[in-house]
C-alpha cells in the first residue's frame, strides 16, 4: 500500500518526536501520577512494605500545618524582592551590551554570561565569605566609604536582599533572552522617535519596553517559576534549618525535610502537588492578563483605525 506525501511526512513527524514523547511520559507525566498516588499514602522509604493508604488525611493536614503557610509566606516575600530585581538587572546588563559604544561587548557578554556555567553549591559557599559579617568583602567595602555592613545572611531583615544579590550571580542567561530581544527591534522605530523629538527615556518607554514586552513576560514567567523552586542556596547556607528564626524557610526547603529528614514521603508528595498547583494557577493569572491586556490594545488599535477610515469617508468629496 502506498502512502501520499503528506502521510510520509506525518509518520516521520512522530518518528522525530517520538523520544520527546516517550521522555515526558517516563521522565514527567507517570512521576506525577506516582507522586499523586503517593500522596494518599503515609509511605516511609525506610519501610515500603508498611504503606498504607490514608485518604485525604495528608490533604487535610497540609491547610491545619502552620509551616505550610510561613514557607508559603517566605517564598512570597522572596519573589517581591527577587522578581523586579532580576528582570531589571537583567534588562539593564542587555541594554549595556547591546550598546554600540561600548567597547569589548563580545568580552562583557561573556564575563556576565560566565557565572551561570558555575555549580549553584559552589557559588552559594563563595558568596557566603563575600557576605560573611566580619570578613566578608562587601562589608569591608561599605566600610571603606564609612557604611556598617549588615549581617546579610543572619538577619531576617537583610536575608532576603543577600540571597537576592546571590541569586543576580546567575542573571546571564535572562540577559542573553534579554539581548536577543532587543536586538530584534527595529532601529528605524529609534530613528522615528528621535526625529519626533523623543529623549533616552522617551525612546526607551516608548519604543523599548512596548517592542521587547513579550521576551520580558517569558522572563517574568521563567523567574516566577524559579522563585517557587528555590532551595538549594538556603539549604546549603543553612544546612536545611531555616536560619535566622524560619526566615529562609522556603517551601522547597520545607517539602525536603518532610521528604527527607522526617521520611514523611506522603505528605512531601501533597506539598509538591500544592507547588504544582500555585505555580500554575499564578502562571496561566500572567497568562491571561497578558492575553487580556494584548486585546485590549488591539481593540483599541481598531477603533482608531475605524475612526481615521469615517474621517477619511467625511473628506472625501461628493461625486
Amino acid at each position: 500500500m502506498m502512502l501520499t506525501l503528506g502521510r510520509r511526512e506525518s509518520l516521520w513527524g512522530l518518528v522525530f518526536i517520538a523520544p520527546w514523547i516517550l521522555g515526558a511520559l517516563v521522565f514527567t507525566l507517570f512521576p506525577m501520577g506516582a507522586s499523586f498516588v503517593i500522596s494518599l499514602t503515609n509511605f516511609d522509604p525506610r519501610y515500603p512494605d508498611a504503606v498504607q493508604a490514608v485518604g485525604l488525611a495528608n490533604y487535610q493536614r497540609m491547610f491545619t500545618d502552620p509551616l505550610v503557610l510561613q514557607s508559603l509566606g517566605v517564598t512570597f516575600k522572596f519573589a517581591a524582592v527577587m522578581l523586579p530585581l532580576t528582570l531589571g538587572v537583567s534588562l539593564g546588563l542587555a541594554m549595556l551590551v547591546n550598546n554600540p559604544r561600548l567597547l569589548g561587548r563580545s568580552v562583557f557578554r561573556t564575563l556576565f554570561y560566565m557565572p551561570t556555567q558555575i555549580p549553584i553549591v559552589a557559588t552559594t559557599l563563595i558568596w557566603q565569605g563575600v557576605l560573611n559579617l566580619h570578613t566578608g568583602w562587601l562589608n569591608y567595602a561599605l566600610g571603606v566609604i564609612g557604611i556598617a555592613g549588615p549581617d546579610w545572611l543572619n538577619s531576617t531583615t537583610w536575608v532576603y536582599p543577600g540571597l537576592s544579590l546571590i541569586s543576580l550571580w546567575g542573571a546571564g542567561t535572562m540577559m542573553l533572552i534579554a539581548l536577543a530581544g532587543l536586538q530584534s527591534v527595529p532601529t528605524e522605530l529609534y530613528e522615528a522617535a528621535r526625529i519626533d523629538g523623543a529623549g533616552r527615556w522617551a525612546q526607551f518607554r516608548n519604543v523599548t519596553i512596548p517592542m521587547v514586552s513579550p521576551v520580558l513576560f517569558y522572563n517574568l514567567i521563567i523567574a516566577l517559576i524559579g522563585t517557587f523552586q528555590y532551595f538549594t542556596q538556603a539549604y546549603v547556607l543553612t544546612n536545611g534549618r531555616g536560619d535566622p528564626d524560619n526566615a529562609t524557610l522556603f517551601f522547597n526547603l520545607n517539602l525536603y525535610r518532610e521528604g527527607w529528614r522526617y521520611y514523611d514521603m506522603g505528605y512531601a508528595a501533597t506539598l509538591a502537588w500544592l507547588l504544582f498547583v500555585i505555580v500554575l494557577l499564578l502562571s496561566v493569572s500572567l497568562v491571561i492578563s497578558r492575553l487580556s491586556e494584548q486585546n485590549k490594545q488591539l481593540a483599541q488599535r481598531v477603533a482608531l483605525l475605524a475612526d481615521r477610515l469615517k474621517e477619511l469617508e467625511e473628506e472625501r468629496p461628493e461625486r
